[in-house]
């Protein structure tokens, strides 16, 4: 089983893909505030994947992102509201 994420993005809105076997099995939206900030407004598991952790590898990927481009998130997506609320080692982003 090969798992691989992959990023899509241009100045207004991005997406990141978890594939597993060039499958797509989960993804997380976001659009740019600014220049500055990113919202995540959603995140998406297919149903036979629910508790594998792949939505969870999508906040972080999205984290390691916004890190990297020195913006802050803003999690309006309940799931990865969820996964901040849960993870103190994230919160340098908000």
């Amino acid at each position: 089983m090969t798992e691989v994420i992959e990023l899509e993005h241009n100045d207004q809105k991005g997406t990141l893909y978890l594939k597993v076997d060039n499958k797509t099995e989960a993804k997380l939206t976001f659009v740019f505030a600014g220049a500055t900030k990113i919202i995540i407004d959603h995140t998406e598991v297919n149903p036979s994947n629910k508790g594998k952790g792949f939505g969870k590898k999508l906040v972080f990927e999205a984290v390691k992102f916004s890190r990297e481009k020195g913006i802050t998130i803003l999690p309006l997506c309940p799931f990865a509201k969820s996964v901040f609320d849960k993870t103190p080692e994230l919160r340098d982003v908000l």
